[in-house]
């Protein structure tokens, strides 16, 4: 069995996103590792470069900014290294720069490739999500973060990144048919310094919004993030992944809840309740078939 992992970046140093260790948590099962890094303003370039020069194959490129609303440059980042992927390959692992795998999936993750590596009926395999936010001890738990989505698919030419790269579709617009398996993504997005986390946010927003939309949904004159205003959180009490404790014994902030956060609706605390119960998300957003 081979296997490609792909991700991409632009001035992740800038931004601190934690792309090299996201890059080093998929090594272990990834026979290359194609990563397209986008002209930026710090070393980037040579940050990834440094990690495997042997395995980490980078492709330059020049973001569009054609593709700067929506999100969709991210998807053309992704297209663009998932084009570059060996011929060879069963699987390709798709990685975003501020997502980590726990090394204690890895076994979980080779296993169901291998089971489903022959099986023409899967496009892909289908992850759980922590997302982790201000801390990183604290989880956000609300509706507005997705709980689950593709970060494994087949190498099919067919398979393509999908709108502002968070998922993946198939040719004819079609969603992919996937295995849900058992294990997660720690997303660390939303873990920065607070000054960091409100620049990041003030250049990541222009590749949505524009104009009076963009200053609606970013203050540009604010210096720091405010991390308080969030609806509900949960404390997480789960180990990181290994190639994350360097980072989070350097974390120069202060941002605890205890846990204990919660402003849901009345209407969110019941579909949070039938959720404990059925395991069924009322409303969620779907972007694949589970099979």
């Amino acid at each position: 069995m081979h296997v490609s992992g792909v991700s991409f970046g632009k001035n992740v140093i800038k931004y601190d996103y934690p792309i090299e260790e996201a890059i080093r948590s998929i090594m272990p099962i990834c026979d290359e590792i194609i990563v397209a890094v986008g002209k930026s303003e710090d070393q980037s370039l040579s940050l990834i470069e440094s990690i495997d020069p042997e395995k980490v194959k980078i492709l330059e490129t020049e973001w569009d900014e054609e593709l700067r609303e929506g999100g969709a440059v991210l998807a053309d980042e992704t297209n663009k290294a998932l084009k570059k992927v060996a011929k060879e390959s069963d699987w390709i692992f798709y990685i975003q720069g501020d997502e980590v795998v726990h090394e204690k999936y890895l076994p979980v993750i080779k296993e169901a490739m291998l089971k489903y590596k022959d099986d023409d009926m899967v496009d892909g395999l289908l992850f759980n999500y922590l997302h982790f936010y201000g801390s990183y001890s604290l989880i956000a738990n609300s509706y507005n973060w997705y709980r689950r989505e593709i970060r494994v698919v087949k190498n099919n030419r067919d398979i393509y990144s999908y709108r502002d790269a968070q998922g993946f579709r198939k040719k004819g617009n079609k969603k992919l048919n996937v295995k849900h398996i058992d294990a997660w993504i720690n997303h660390y997005g939303w873990v920065k310094n607070p000054i960091v986390q409100q620049e990041k946010q003030k250049s990541f927003q222009k590749l949505w919004h524009k104009g009076d939309d963009l200053e609606k949904r970013v203050d540009q004159k604010q210096e720091s993030y405010d991390y308080s205003e969030i609806d509900s959180l949960l404390e997480h009490l789960d180990s990181h992944p290994k190639v994350m404790q360097k980072r989070i014994s350097m974390q120069d902030w202060d941002f605890d809840l205890n846990g204990k956060k919660v402003h849901l609706s009345f209407k969110n605390k019941c579909k949070k309740l039938f959720e404990k119960l059925t395991g069924i998300q009322i409303g969620e957003y779907k972007n694949y078939k589970i099979i």
